[in-house]
C-alpha cells in the first residue's frame, strides 16, 4: 500500500527538505505550514503517519496533536523539537504523539523513524482488520480484574467500557498483560515494540504514564499498571487472568 505523510512544519525550507527524501522512498507527501493547515489536510486527505513540528504559529505541535486525537485519528505522529523544548517533547507525548526527533537531525534517523512507525501502524490497522472479520470466531481475550484487552480486535475495555489506546499504548499494554505478574524493563519494552535497540526510554515512561491515566480510576494509586523502582513495569496478577475464548 502507498502510504501518506503529512509534514507541518513552518519552516519552508525544512518542509521541502524532508519531503525530497520521502518522496525518494516511495512515499507520497502532503506539506502543511502550522497546525491549522495541518487539520485542514488531515480532515481532506488520508494520512497514515504526520511530522509535527512543536513549535509554530497560529497553531502550535502540540495543541494540533491534542486535535488529532480528539478527533479520533489514530495515526502515528513524530514531534520535531528543539533541545531547548524538552518539557515540549514530554507534553508532545502525553497529548498522543508516538515518537520524536530532536533538531537538529539526519535524514537517516527521521527515516528509520518513519518506516518503524509505518510497519506498526501498518500491523496494528492488519490486527484491527483480521478482528473485525472474525468477530464471530474463537477470539484472544486477556483480562486482569476488570482489564480486558481482545489481540484481535485491538479492544480494551475496564470494567466493560472501552478504553481509547494509540496503536503504541495498545502494544505496551498488550505485552504486559499477556505475562501478569511479570517485570518488563524498559529497554525490553522499548525493543519488543518498536524492535529496534533501546538507546533513549524517555519515551516508555510517558506511554506507562498515559495508560496508566487511561486504564486506572486513581493514576496515582495503580490497581494493574505497576512500576517496579529501578526494575520496569508490570501488570499486577490479580483475579483472573490469562487466555479465554469466546469472551463476550
Amino acid at each position: 500500500m502507498e502510504h501518506h505523510i503529512l509534514i507541518v512544519e513552518d519552516d519552508k525550507d525544512i518542509r521541502e527538505g524532508i519531503e525530497i527524501y520521502l518522496k525518494n522512498q516511495g512515499y507520497m507527501v502532503f506539506q502543511a505550514a502550522d497546525g491549522v493547515e495541518g487539520l485542514a489536510m488531515i480532515k481532506r486527505e488520508t494520512v497514515h503517519l504526520a511530522i509535527v513540528d512543536v513549535m509554530m504559529p497560529r497553531m502550535d505541535g502540540i495543541t494540533m496533536m491534542m486535535r488529532v486525537r480528539e478527533l479520533g485519528y489514530e495515526f502515528p505522529v513524530i514531534m520535531l523539537s528543539a533541545k531547548s523544548e524538552e518539557v515540549d517533547k514530554i507534553m508532545g507525548l502525553n497529548m498522543g504523539a508516538d515518537d520524536y526527533v530532536t533538531k537538529p537531525f539526519t535524514t537517516m534517523e527521521l527515516l528509520a523513524r518513519v518506516n518503524s512507525q509505518l510497519r506498526r501502524y501498518s500491523r496494528y490497522l492488519d490486527l484491527k482488520d483480521a478482528g473485525r472479520k472474525k468477530a464471530d470466531a474463537d477470539e484472544k481475550v486477556f483480562t486482569v480484574g476488570g482489564l480486558e484487552v481482545h489481540e484481535e480486535t485491538v479492544e480494551v475495555y475496564l470494567d466493560g467500557s472501552p478504553v481509547r489506546l494509540t496503536p503504541t499504548e495498545f502494544k505496551i499494554l498488550l505485552l504486559l498483560i499477556k505475562s501478569p505478574g511479570r517485570v518488563f524493563s524498559a529497554e525490553e519494552i522499548y525493543e519488543r515494540v518498536w524492535n529496534e535497540q533501546a538507546i533513549n526510554t524517555d519515551t516508555i515512561m510517558v506511554h506507562i504514564r498515559k495508560i496508566r491515566e487511561k486504564i486506572e480510576l486513581n493514576p496515582r494509586d495503580p490497581k494493574y499498571l505497576k512500576v517496579v523502582w529501578g526494575v520496569g513495569y508490570k501488570i499486577e496478577k490479580q483475579g483472573r487472568t490469562g487466555t479465554e475464548k469466546n469472551k463476550a
